[in-house]
């Protein structure tokens, strides 16, 4: 049954070590997000995955980073919706 269901693509950039876990704007074409948490021992990225699941009212495990653990730059699927859905769901861009 899984197979059938859509997903999209996000590609973000994180500014972990902030006041708050925001939405932040727009930084070089990607939606930007101001982290929170840290980046020590994943934190950043655990934040990340809870914002955007609970933002677009998916459960965590819907929300997955395919790459730039390490990085600013990150590279997100998200099981459940297509491109079009997920597009409406960001903030407006700049």
């Amino acid at each position: 049954m899984g197979h059938d269901d859509p997903m999209a693509i996000l590609h973000v950039y994180c500014q972990p070590g902030a006041r708050q876990t925001q939405w932040a704007g727009w930084h070089d074409g990607r939606p930007k997000l101001q982290l929170k948490a840290s980046p020590v021992d994943g934190a950043a990225n655990q934040a990340l995955i809870e914002f955007l699941a609970q933002w677009l009212r998916l459960p965590k495990s819907r929300v997955s980073i395919q790459s730039g653990q390490q990085s600013h730059f990150k590279r997100l699927s998200i099981e459940g919706l297509d491109e079009a859905e997920l597009q409406r769901n960001l903030p407006p861009s700049e």
